[in-house]
């Protein structure tokens, strides 16, 4: 059987990495990545973790890819403190490990927010590459959603992580705050322009994809909060956009 190591990347998680962690301790290490947690999350990390270490965040991804080869076995389960393996997907984990056929595996999300599961809208598709061989994972160079590059055949896991991932309006907030800044610099690493039409068409555009063509509707108020939210990220994302450009040094020639 492959062995495992769940690593859980995390800073100020109190309130929700103790369930976190004892969601993966079939695993056969429990490496904790944090990034200087001023909260006490290294107290409760230590009573479940084999190891942990702290280094200093830039992004997900680049942490994640930092945290990676630290890993001491050959497969890893990558966690994010508001996740949870439920029982069924930790036995169905450890039985691919008797025998992988694939080199990494796709794991779709239940999502929850204030308290409530999400099954329509943006979320309804949610899934994560987080199943992989260690030394053939590595996340995308990018500033927000960044997914694994795996050159190897990949799979499916039936059973799905459960993500609290709001577990309130404020919460929700400063990740819109941070994800709209990120999703700027990565569309100007593509060599997008922030313009009018794209501020108001992605807003618009945003509300309706999640509302009425994914449904969102049917999750009631959450809904539509929800599909409110994407539209105000997509809006601060070209915003800030048009902001970063038309702030930067004109080029000496």
């Amino acid at each position: 059987m492959a062995r495992l190591t769940a690593i859980i990347p995390c800073f100020n998680e109190e309130a929700v990495i103790e369930d976190c962690l004892a969601s993966v301790r079939f695993a056969d290490e429990i490496l904790v990545v944090d990034s200087f947690s001023t909260d006490g999350t290294l107290e409760i990390a230590r009573k479940y973790a084999t190891r942990v270490l702290q280094h200093e965040y830039v992004n997900s991804a680049a942490q994640k890819n930092w945290a990676i080869p630290q890993a001491k076995h050959d497969w890893v389960l990558i966690v994010d403190a508001d996740e949870r393996v439920t029982p069924e997907l930790a036995a169905e984990i450890q039985a691919i490990l008797q025998a992988p056929q694939y080199d990494g595996y796709w794991i779709r999300r239940r999502n929850f927010m204030l308290g409530k599961e999400i099954r329509y809208g943006m979320w309804s598709a949610d899934k994560v590459l987080r199943l992989f061989r260690r030394d053939l994972g590595r996340y995308e160079e990018k500033h927000v959603h960044a997914e694994i590059q795996l050159p190897g055949r990949v799979g499916w896991c039936r059973e799905k992580l459960v993500h609290h991932g709001f577990r309130s309006l404020g919460q929700y907030l400063r990740k819109v705050d941070r994800y709209s800044t990120w999703g700027a610099l990565n569309a100007s690493d593509c060599g997008l322009r922030g313009t009018g039409w794209r501020i108001v068409g992605h807003s618009i555009g945003s509300f309706l994809k999640s509302y009425v063509l994914k449904r969102g509707f049917l999750d009631g108020v959450e809904g539509l909060i929800i599909a409110l939210m994407e539209s105000y990220m997509a809006f601060l994302k070209y915003a800030k956009l048009y902001e970063l450009q038309h702030l930067r040094p004109p080029r000496k020639p």
